[in-house]
């Protein structure tokens, strides 16, 4: 983005090829955006760079000191946030927020704020440096925006030159405005003697903490955690550092439970054992890390071959540890005993059963989609057929299937992958997820040229998929013409079997989640009583619930003439589509789940 945005300055005569080369050495050696720097540097202004990047994106360009934004919009994206992703809240109008953002294309922020509103967003352009200010301003305190101001307003070039704005020619020099009237704050001396400096880097020699990581009782506390996680049906097992305790949670079902507090001396030794495993460097504590532990334990009289990908994360008291449980024998591979309605079913195998074309799956983390496309490709694989697939990460290893591992850091990516495949004779290809343009163009043009193309996107449901495409850059006619089904889907948690009992709603209750008002009347609803199968939870397993919308010849014509993503849902659910709210009605009817858990997962 950072080149093109040169030269159309450039081209457009609004800087010199001279000035580009300077505001890029700055930018090497300084960090940031090229808009930024050019400000910065007093060779633009903020306007000229906002002109140009709604010319360059077709989105249109704000002036942030015309808003006064509402604190209730505020409200709706937290500071860090805003911060991380250079964006602020504009206005809201029913389901629709407008999005403030210095780059527009930048479909990862957009995807988080979508999934934490529950809105849709609409971009518009502001420059960086306008946006710095007003976040401090509605956000930070009145010295933050002091000192936003003052990193903003003079030009980065006169300072490096030992030119401050008010005169001094000193390198740095403080300005006046540096100065927040020291005279004016009230300093208390009298408790001046009780402050003790706390040395907080302590240094740990690496052999020492080798030897306390090779300790028995965290060598056994590390066993305990990775088998006590298997018998719980543990998904994932987190370690978390804190400043007075460290504490240990499991993911079971998809809900965090508290199980254990150790001792705060064993932190070192417990995360240095973990990462020893994971053949991860103990030494380096400043990055996050990832790895793998594959490990034969014996539960239950039982051999048991499991494997945990690690993550290590460096937070303010140590480094938090997260270890995903991947174990074979609980991906379903029978598409049957997923949860699909029978009609959903048919169309979802109908549809991966077709010679080429895009079937795409959609969600957020967690919600079954990697399960779903291995179950679909377990069904499709035959000596005849070539599938390839590209994963970050690979999470299960299956046995006639060509899985490539992403590397980013070589330039080994979802794009580079899709490109390689359609080399390799593929008769399936798989890719882990479509993320931005390049990717989705090679995988549509993928499905246009006779393959069958599998993939995941992060979308809220099924026919707000199209508009997420369209909105990558992909034209609408690439879209109908390739797309044949796309479906949504959700995790819920079943009621125990052990303690499943029969739990009467209120009527009214049931009536505004879907139900008619006979059935509200007169269906029985079950709940689990809490009992040691469940760890007394009430509930035990998961399954899904699914929106299967597939793309006939009535949808391709909407795609085509614009349609929005609630027209497309409604022809969809005239055309016979379970929504996902009633993928979860009907788990209630067949008592498999309680309204509570359909409730929190999805939205009428």
């Amino acid at each position: 983005m950072s080149a093109k945005l040169g030269e159309i300055l450039v081209r457009e005569n609004l800087i010199s090829a001279q000035h580009l080369r300077e505001a890029l050495d700055y930018q090497r050696e300084h960090g940031g955006r090229l808009g930024y720097n050019l400000v910065k540097l007093g060779l633009v202004t903020d306007d000229m760079i906002t002109a140009v990047l709604s010319r360059q994106y077709g989105i249109p360009s704000v002036n942030l000191d015309l808003f006064q934004i509402d604190e209730s919009v505020l409200r709706l994206i937290p500071q860090e946030v805003a911060q991380k992703y250079s964006v602020i809240p504009l206005s809201r109008v029913g389901a629709t927020l407008t999005l403030a953002m210095v780059d527009p294309t930048n479909v990862f922020a957009m995807d988080d704020i979508k999934f934490m509103t529950g809105l849709n967003v609409e971009p518009v352009v502001v420059a960086e440096v306008s946006i710095q200010l007003a976040i401090a301003k509605y956000y930070g305190t009145s010295r933050e925006i002091e000192l936003a101001a003052i990193s903003v307003e003079e030009p980065a070039y006169e300072r490096s030159n030992g030119k401050s704005s008010n005169g001094n020619n000193s390198p740095g020099a403080i300005t006046h405005a540096d100065l927040v009237s020291l005279d004016s704050i009230d300093f208390d001396h009298s408790n001046a003697e009780d402050v003790e400096v706390v040395e907080d880097n302590e240094e740990i020699d690496l052999s020492t903490l080798s030897r306390m990581s090779e300790d028995a009782p965290v060598v056994r506390l590390v066993n305990v955690l990775l088998v006590d996680a298997l018998r719980r049906g543990a998904s994932d097992i987190h370690i978390e550092p804190y400043e007075k305790e460290l504490r240990i949670r499991f993911r079971i079902d998809g809900v965090l439970y508290d199980v254990m507090h150790p001792p705060l001396k064993l932190r070192d030794a417990l995360i240095s054992r973990v990462k020893i495993m994971s053949k991860l460097d103990i030494s380096e504590k400043r990055l996050p890390q990832d790895g793998r532990i594959k490990i034969k334990v014996k539960v239950d009289a039982r051999s048991r071959e499991l494997d945990f990908r690690v993550s290590t994360l460096p937070t303010l008291f140590g480094e938090k540890v997260v270890l995903r449980l991947l174990d074979k024998e609980n991906l379903m591979l029978d598409m049957t005993k997923l949860g699909f309605e029978a009609e959903s079913l048919v169309k979802f195998q109908r549809n991966i059963s077709r010679p080429y074309g895009m079937v795409l799956v959609t969600g957020p983390t967690g919600s079954g989609k990697t399960n779903t496309l291995y179950s679909a490709l377990q069904s499709l694989n035959t000596v005849q057929t070539n599938i390839m697939t590209a994963e970050d990460p690979v999470e299960f290893n299956l046995m006639g299937i060509n899985q490539v591992q992403m590397k980013e850091q070589i330039g080994l990516n979802f794009a580079a992958a899709l490109r390689a495949f359609l080399r390799q004779d593929p008769n399936i290809v798989l890719v882990g997820e479509i993320r931005d343009f390049e990717t989705a163009e090679i995988a549509i043009k993928a499905a246009l040229t006779g393959h069958l193309v599998l993939s995941t996107l992060h979308t809220n449901d099924a026919p707000s998929t199209i508009s997420r495409l369209m909105n990558m850059g992909i034209e609408p006619f690439l879209v109908a013409t390739s797309v044949n089904l796309i479906q949504a889907q959700r995790l819920i948690r079943r009621v125990c079997k052990d303690c499943k009992e029969q739990h009467s709603l209120p009527p009214e209750a049931m009536m505004e989640v879907g139900f008619s008002a006979d059935e509200a009347k007169n269906l029985k609803t079950y709940k689990g009583k809490g009992c040691s199968t469940c760890n007394n939870t009430g509930y035990k397993g998961r399954i899904g619930l699914y929106e299967v919308m597939e793309v006939n010849d009535e949808i391709r014509e909407l795609i085509l003439i614009g349609a929005s993503a609630l027209e497309l849902r409604k022809k969809a659910i005239e055309d016979g589509m379970i929504t996902l709210r009633e993928s979860g009605l009907y788990k209630i009817r067949d008592g498999l789940t309680t309204l509570e858990e359909v409730v929190r997962e999805t939205v009428a």
